[in-house]
């Protein structure tokens, strides 16, 4: 449904009233048939104050570690409610350029520059953290959860779109997202607000769950292998011409110590180690012909290492028609294969009977044909901190890394005891 009407033609008279303003966008209008509602700024309990901004500190106060935080607009993403905290969205900054903004759980944060309109809420207290100059917090009380749910929905970022100028390089928003519509129901309005509010909670509380988990599971991994050890003790040697004669590689990233070191925790563990088959790693492929959109009608799922977040799920989803047959028909783990080097051997589960039939292109592997508890335990295993460093080290190219299908065969698995991979 388009929220946005579009007009074919304008008068002269559009064009006076309009300042003699050429730009299409200053003659786009909101199509909202329902006409109870009211603006963000309405529904604040109080205006905007400089305290709710926050503060840019300049590049040169960021620090490789630190007890301060400095929380960039890169951490509010379309596809979460929840900060997606990163190496990039949330730096280290020096203690002297830190301002307290009291940050806590259930504090709603908006946008207004370069991705604006995005909006999550805090899952937790952020002490000695800060927000960039690119967010406000926002003064929410009532039906705050609703509210939230709104401003994710496409008729917010719609209105957004047209009242924001577009600038020529990154768009500001100033204050003028406070003007957004936010529609409330006619009828049954308790319970359909209610409702809407219970699914952003179940959503917010699943987001968060996953998290948890998922630092509970590289816990658990990392306890095993660290605790499992051969008696053998790492020794570092420089590379010997049978080693470079063996990988038939001069650069330096799977000779240095870092990457021998975690190698060698693997391959010491004592219950030992396996291997990917050649058999079940499968390439991708984009079709020639196809059509892409977030249509429920077109028939596949269409899958690239853009769609997958850093806890093995797929964040954003998208369909695709294209002729041929779709190379997903089965559960499957994807991997992918180019990217910045850290991004190299990432993860997500595609479940079969949830997702049905799909594709994925050139960027990832699949692997198949493992059973369902083995392809998931693989997929926890690359998403390890030290594997994310290992597959960095292993990537080849200078720009874009890429590991290739004979690098992934020799990553070494832990053969953990089925029961803990359960």
């Amino acid at each position: 449904m388009a929220y946005v009407d579009i007009p074919r033609e304008i008068s002269s008279k559009e064009i006076l009233e309009n300042g003699c303003n050429l730009s299409s966008n200053a003659y786009k209008k909101l199509l909202m048939k329902n006409k109870n509602f009211k603006t963000l700024g309405e529904l604040l309990i109080r205006n905007l104050e400089r305290s709710d901004l926050g503060i840019e500190v300049g590049s040169l106060s960021y620090v490789p570690n630190s007890a301060f935080k400095f929380m960039r607009a890169k951490a509010l993403q379309r596809y979460s409610f929840l900060p997606e905290i990163t190496d990039e969205s949330l730096l280290c900054i020096l203690p002297q350029s830190f301002v307290n903004m009291d940050l806590k759980e259930g504090d709603v944060i908006i946008s207004k520059d370069s991705n604006i309109g995005e909006v999550i809420i805090l899952e937790k207290d952020y002490p000695n953290t800060m927000l960039s100059g690119a967010m406000y917090k926002l003064p929410l009380a009532h039906h705050k959860y609703y509210i939230l749910a709104m401003i994710k929905h496409r008729i917010f970022r719609e209105q957004l779109d047209f009242i924001v100028p577009k600038g020529a390089t990154i768009r500001h928003a100033r204050q003028l997202f406070l003007e957004c519509k936010i529609p409330f129901p006619n009828f049954n309005a308790k319970q359909s607000i209610e409702f809407i509010e219970t699914l952003a909670k179940s959503i917010i509380y699943k987001e968060k769950l996953i998290k948890e988990r998922h630092t509970k599971i590289l816990k658990l991994i990392e306890s095993e292998l660290l605790e499992n050890q051969k008696p053998n003790v790492f020794k570092y040697a420089y590379p010997t011409f049978a080693e470079l004669q063996e990988s038939g590689r001069l650069d330096t990233g799977i000779y240095c110590e870092e990457f021998k070191k975690i190698d060698f925790l693997i391959k010491n563990y004592n219950r030992g180690i396996f291997y990917i088959n050649e058999n079940n790693i499968k390439s991708g492929a984009t079709p020639t012909r196809r059509f892409i959109g977030k249509e429920y009608f077109l028939p596949y799922q269409w899958i690239t290492p853009s769609h997958c977040s850093d806890y093995g799920t797929i964040k954003e989803r998208e369909r695709i028609n294209f002729l041929g047959n779709p190379n997903i028909t089965q559960d499957c783990i994807l991997l992918i294969n180019r990217g910045q080097g850290k991004d190299c051997g990432k993860s997500i589960f595609y479940s079969f009977k949830d997702l049905r039939m799909g594709q994925h292109n050139q960027g990832m592997y699949r692997i198949i044909k493992y059973p369902k508890t083995q392809m998931l335990f693989i997929l926890c295993f690359l998403m390890q901190n030290f594997m994310r460093r290992y597959c960095s080290f292993l990537s080849l190219g200078s720009k874009m890394k890429e590991l290739k299908i004979e690098h992934f065969l020799r990553i070494p698995f832990p053969n953990f005891p089925k029961n803990l991979q359960e």
